[in-house]
């Protein structure tokens, strides 16, 4: 099967939920980013998905090896400018919607995900030093990270410290001239080490002397793997790991500073990284939330035309009792349609935060905020699409999709990672709870419930806005351990009101009877009809608290 971007749909949304046409009046260049990048993915990183899985990066002492083609793909991507879409023009960049730049990374995502990671934590890189890096520091590197010329990575986890940043213990020392000395090891760095590019610049949180406990103590640097006078700095790539999926992907266990210390230079004020970081980490976590939606379009893309091509029994209680396509029958078809909307929803869900920043990066406060809501949702609910519609798509498959050479299953194994890494999902149901249901006074959450209820039709979303808005109250004043026990099915019940109302909204934009506009609102009537149903049905477990989660001690669940 060979991949199609879907171009079509990608413009409906960005047109009719983003309104992308009130952030840019050029609809020539919207188009040409559009097709140019389905080419790119199609054409050049698509035939990268397999070799990638099976052959995967490779480590030795000297460095990391990718794959034949990623090369070549890579350099594509530089030459094309496709990282610099929504970059900042004094940069280098296009300065173009950040929801525009958000096609681009599908396509890329639905492509090879394991190719596009690289790109992607470039991105969240480049906000970071944009937003907090020094003049210098952003006439230097920031021009070559935009274009792809030297690619960009996140330091943050170490052993003793996953999601427990505060823990870490990497140290960095001044040096007497304005740099610092970086010692300590990271790990689960994406795209550490690799040789796509002559440079990496490793952003990396680290421990000053006599620097607060905690994450208050924290501060970060820009540390590149070549230093500005051609000589490599004192650092290496120790192992990669072995994984489930992404195998083309180099995950990195990265030591700094075997040789007295790697030279850095902070971004930002001495202990001000978590603020750097936090840059960093909104950007990764929509990505990622954009990776769902494209492994969940390729999966189903796949599914479908398995299921046009299988042939197989009778269809039940029909005229004939001849062999039929596997389409024809009504479990098939649903479990396509189900793939379809989830899809749909995502993708909606997705463009939509980030077309709400974008206006926040204009200057609307409101939406900025509101794309902070949006970001958990985003990142949660995204990936856990991209997992239900992958395995959905192993079952149309039936017993091929559980052997490797369909496909199928490649889907599942890389898109598992993505509700755990940037921040776990239940790290996300916790910050929609803990945070952003309180932000600017509870108003950034309200008013979005508030503009869904005024606009939604079905009677099932109705329900589902009041259900939210319930729960929203009682969970703000629940205690710790109760609000965070409703997290998670309280998150997704927000996610799927938020996704059915700009569904809805699309299907009632979605006139004529070509076949576009038919599946539009095929799917988002499943969507409200399937899929907020069972949402409302979570409310239950939203409101239930914590007593029954601790009434029997953890070992007696062994």
């Amino acid at each position: 099967m060979d991949l199609r971007c879907p171009v079509e749909e990608q413009r409906f949304v960005l047109e009719h939920v983003v309104r992308i046409f009130e952030l840019t009046n050029d609809s020539d260049i919207v188009d040409a980013v559009l097709e140019g990048a389905a080419q790119y993915a199609e054409g050049q990183v698509a035939s990268l998905n397999r070799i990638g899985d099976t052959v995967g990066a490779k480590w030795s002492p000297e460095g990391v090896a990718m794959p034949k083609g990623f090369h070549e793909a890579y350099r594509g991507f530089v030459e094309g400018g496709w990282g610099t879409i929504s970059a900042p023009e004094d940069a280098g960049g296009q300065g173009l919607p950040l929801s525009l730049g958000a096609a681009v990374m599908e396509d890329l995502n639905a492509a090879s995900l394991g190719f596009a990671l690289c790109p992607m934590l470039t991105m969240g890189a480049i906000e970071a030093i944009e937003a907090h890096g020094s003049e210098s520091q952003k006439r230097d590197y920031l021009p070559r990270i935009v274009s792809g010329e030297w690619p960009a990575t996140m330091n943050l986890t170490e052993p003793q410290a996953g999601s427990d940043v505060g823990a870490l213990r990497t140290k960095a020392v001044p040096n007497g001239d304005g740099s610092w000395l970086i010692t300590g090891s990271k790990i689960y760095i994406t795209y550490g080490e690799h040789d796509l590019a002559e440079n990496i610049i490793h952003l990396v949180l680290a421990r000053t002397p006599d620097a607060p406990v905690g994450t208050r103590g924290i501060s970060l640097f820009l540390v590149p793997k070549i230093l500005p006078d051609g000589s490599r700095n004192d650092l290496r790539c120790a192992s990669i790991e072995h994984k489930l999926g992404i195998h083309a992907s180099p995950t990195c266990t990265m030591a700094y500073g075997d040789h007295g210390g790697a030279v850095g230079w902070l971004i930002g004020p001495e202990h001000g990284g978590m603020r750097s970081m936090f840059t960093m980490m909104n950007n990764a976590r929509l990505n990622v939330g954009l990776q769902g939606v494209g492994i969940a379009e390729a999966a189903t893309q796949r599914a479908v035309a398995y299921a046009l091509g299988r042939v197989q029994s009778a269809r039940v209680g029909g005229a004939s009792r001849d062999a039929v396509a596997i389409h024809e029958h009504p479990d098939v078809r649903r479990m396509l349609l189900r793939m379809r909307a989830l899809t749909m929803g995502a993708r909606a869900l997705a463009y939509y935060a980030f077309g709400q920043i974008d206006r926040g990066h204009r200057g609307d406060a409101q939406a900025l905020m509101r794309g902070d809501v949006l970001t958990p949702l985003v990142k949660a609910w995204g990936t856990d699409v991209g997992c239900e519609v992958a395995s959905l798509g192993v079952q149309v498959h039936g017993g091929m999709g559980y052997v490797e050479e369909t496909g199928a299953a490649q889907y599942l194994r890389d898109a598992r990672i993505a509700p755990i890494y940037e921040g776990t999902n239940g790290i996300q149901a916790a910050d929609l709870v803990g945070r952003k249901l309180g932000l600017d006074g509870g108003l950034a959450f309200d008013t979005l419930i508030a503009d869904i209820r005024a606009e939604v039709e079905a009677p099932a979303l109705s329900a589902l806005a009041d259900a939210v808005e319930i729960l929203a109250t009682s969970l703000r004043a629940a205690d710790h351990d109760d609000k965070l026990a409703g997290s998670y099915p309280f998150l997704t019940m927000c996610s799927v009101l938020t996704a059915g109302w700009l569904m809805e909204r699309q299907a009632r934009a979605a006139v004529g009877d070509t076949p576009f506009a038919q599946v539009k609102r095929a799917a988002a009537g499943y969507l409200v009809a399937a899929i907020v149903p069972e949402a409302l049905g979570l409310a239950a477990a939203a409101g239930s608290g914590a007593e029954l989660l601790y009434s029997v001690p953890a070992d007696a669940l062994a």
